[in-house]
């Protein structure tokens, strides 16, 4: 593939380009000079069936709050730049750039393998966390659906459930979260990243603006969910002047809770993120970088455990002390997940649940 200064990136896409993943043995190049007509065109996005086995990811993280996950996607349309999940398509023999946000797969019989695997005598109730690696609320679930059969089936088994999204969608699924909320069985993270609509058109081209995301919150709070804003990622000299903005704006919208992740740039995701500040901000990119390296220990992303999402060092720090001074003064509570009530866990009996 071109390089990304050889041609403007696509309207509405995130990455610049179709890097190669780890593991492909062989890449295609355009010719150097070649004629503009012979640049790729836009792709379009196509989802296919995963044909999925199991839905339950069990966690092992020690600096993730939660046990269990579920990703009804493999693959994302928002696009955002950032996602740390893009080295994952790599696994699939497809590029973490355009492929990740293009070639998307849906687990559909991801609510009929939950049923059976909540089903097994061997399973333990806990918090299950839904988006923790792609948007469970991207463009394909209006048509899929899978999320809302996920949703139902948490209700039918008291099955605690958290989520994690940017997506619009998920106001169409009100009904269930609300049913679920007054049970303590569910809350939502709405993450933002920036007000600045220019910033935001770059950084994730398809999800949904600032103020939809707030009017979301709104209507979540107004319905009785518990909702958190997740400020992610900061990106020093793009977005991390807007900390205090945001989480008043989120406050007024209704969060209670607030959580911050600091730029993540595993694998294949740096030489994206790079481009992608190339393409955007060339004025700057160097700085955003140098700052990235001085809170990774000179390198752009550590792996460690308590510091691959917060970093370290003085401009990490003052991250920390800013954020928390913010959420003191706004009465916001620190953390991703408000505790959920896993005791209300039963499986449905063939006669109905009479106790």
């Amino acid at each position: 593939m071109a390089d990304a200064d050889d041609r403007p990136p696509f309207k509405g896409r995130g990455a610049t380009s179709n890097i190669d993943g780890r593991f492909q043995r062989t890449s295609v190049e355009l010719e150097p000079g070649a004629d503009p007509d012979e640049m790729p065109r836009a792709p379009e996005t196509v989802v296919r069936h995963d044909p999925a086995r199991s839905i339950i990811s069990r966690n092992k993280s020690p600096d993730v709050p939660f046990d269990y996950s579920i990703n009804p996607y493999k693959g994302c349309e928002h696009g955002c730049i950032y996602c740390y999940a893009r080295p994952s398509h790599a696994y699939l023999d497809l590029s973490p750039g355009l492929d990740f946000e293009t070639q998307i797969y849906a687990k559909d019989d991801a609510p009929a393998l939950l049923r059976a695997e909540l089903s097994k005598p061997s399973y333990r109730p806990s918090t299950i966390c839904m988006g923790a690696n792609t948007d469970p609320y991207q463009p394909a679930d209006r048509e899929r659906r899978i999320t809302r059969g996920i949703l139902e089936v948490c209700l039918e088994f008291g099955q605690p459930i958290t989520i994690i999204t940017k997506g619009s969608l998920i106001e169409r699924d009100l009904d269930l979260l609300a049913a679920l909320a007054a049970q303590g069985l569910t809350s939502v993270a709405v993450s933002l990243t920036s007000l600045d609509p220019a910033i935001k058109r770059t950084l994730e081209p398809r999800a949904a603006s600032a103020s939809r995301r707030l009017e979301l919150m709104r209507l979540l709070s107004e319905a009785g969910v518990p909702v958190t804003t997740l400020i992610a990622p900061v990106i020093p000299a793009i977005n991390d002047h807007e900390i205090e903005r945001l989480l008043r704006a989120a406050h007024d919208a209704g969060a209670r809770r607030a959580a911050f992740i600091f730029i993540r740039l595993p694998d294949e995701v740096a030489p994206l993120f790079k481009d992608w500040l190339a393409t955007h901000y060339p004025d700057r990119a160097e700085h955003v970088m140098s700052i990235i390296r001085q809170s990774h220990g000179g390198e752009e992303y550590r792996t460690k455990f308590g510091m691959r999402m917060r970093g370290s060092g003085p401009y990490a720090d003052l991250l920390s002390q800013r954020f928390r001074k913010t959420c003191a003064k706004l009465g916001m509570a620190m953390g991703e997940y408000a505790s959920l009530d896993a005791t209300r866990f039963r499986v449905p009996t063939a006669q109905g649940d009479l106790f």
